[in-house]
């Protein structure tokens, strides 16, 4: 006997298997006549959702005959899709199991498995976006994925986006993304940073076409280049919330920066404006008042902003601070000398040459001795 044939026979089906009384009379009591008593169990048992959520999903679909839905199932354990995959797929999308397996979505998985994407990580994808699966592959899908393809040059990039932003597919990129992209060709912007801001913030070329003008207007009245790489990051800025900027000036100005300094820091480095007001005072505070840098040499070294204080600037700042106070480095050396080297190099540079002399200093580099005792020492 069957789902379709009476409720209680739930525990009879082995996948999903219920296994106790109240578990069953949690189910009774979920259940209102206005649920698909069968369309529940089958979504319970084969599918591994809770009650609740099988009562709230048999809303959207109503189960006749467990063939369409046991296909689709099939078909997504074939790809390699998780129980809780399933079970998070159909909850988001129920309709799902109405679908013709073989017609509709096969086609679909083997498309975006043929581009290069994992099968686990289709799953998850899908499974976190059930949208990808409800547009058609001819009109949206593949003209979506040859218009990133022609822009990101590799499937990598395009499948890199698919992960990621898989809304990116649902929109209708003629409308807004093309139109927008012109206004980035005319004003110069090269195609890689036309790619980039595709790949990492597609979501501001999305934007409805005259608030995309205004953004590139505002950037261009800041003074940033098109055929400079900041450019893409100061529309980011600029994209994003105006109160967020707004703090955050604001948080630099209680720093003691100039309305000179702050606006230098973001053209130098515009994602110095994205940080928390905790981060900025924090970091100032560390670099001025423990460090003994200016308000100036921080503001010309804006990325400093976005590093971690904790795993970056306060093991490098330390291990500098008692090279200087040993008369081992000078003291006016520029900021960005210290912070922006790769470990590697910021290691033979600052720790190794001196290791005879200084014995302690890759412990005060990894945090395990604190600075102020060496210089006691």
């Amino acid at each position: 006997m069957t789902p379709f044939n009476c409720l209680t026979k739930i525990a009879a089906v082995p996948r999903f298997a219920v296994q106790n009384l109240s578990f069953r009379r949690s189910i009774a009591n979920t259940i209102s006549a206005d649920h698909d008593a069968p369309t529940v169990a089958y979504l319970i048992n084969s599918c591994g959702l809770s009650p609740e959520s099988a009562a709230e999903a048999s809303q959207k679909l109503k189960l006749r005959s467990s063939d369409r839905a046991d296909s689709v199932l099939e078909l997504l354990r074939t790809h390699e899709f998780s129980a809780a995959d399933i079970s998070k797929l159909v909850r988001r999308h129920p309709l799902i199991l109405a679908a013709d397996a073989e017609k509709t979505l096969l086609p679909k998985l083997e498309f975006f498995t043929s581009k290069g994407i994992s099968r686990f990580d289709l799953a998850r994808t899908v499974s976190y976006d059930p949208s990808l699966l409800k547009i058609s592959l001819k009109n949206q899908i593949i003209p979506s994925y040859n218009f990133l393809k022609a822009l990101l040059i590799s499937d990598e990039r395009v499948i890199s986006i698919l992960k990621h932003k898989p809304w990116i597919f649902l929109d209708n990129l003629s409308k807004n993304v093309m139109p927008n992209i012109g206004i980035l060709r005319d004003l110069g912007l090269p195609e890689s940073s036309i790619a980039l801001l595709l790949a990492q913030y597609p979501n501001i070329l999305m934007k409805k076409h005259e608030l995309f003008s205004e953004i590139v207007n505002e950037v261009k009245e800041f003074g940033f280049e098109p055929a400079k790489s900041n450019f893409v990051s100061a529309m980011r800025v600029m994209s994003g919330k105006k109160s967020i900027l707004k703090r955050n000036q604001e948080a630099y100005r209680k720093c003691g920066w100039s309305e000179d300094e702050i606006l230098s820091a973001f053209r130098s480095n515009p994602l110095c404006m994205t940080k928390s007001e905790k981060k900025i005072t924090d970091t100032i505070d560390f670099l001025v008042n423990k460090m003994g840098w200016s308000s100036a040499a921080i503001a010309k070294c804006a990325t400093v902003m976005c590093l971690s204080l904790e795993r970056r600037i306060v093991p490098r700042c330390s291990v500098f601070k008692v090279l200087v106070a040993k008369g081992l480095e000078k003291e006016n050396l520029r900021l960005s000398s210290v912070v922006y080297p790769a470990e590697k190099q910021f290691l033979e540079r600052f720790v190794s040459r001196h290791e005879v002399p200084v014995p302690q200093l890759l412990l005060v580099y990894q945090g395990k001795v604190d600075f102020q005792d060496v210089l006691i020492n």
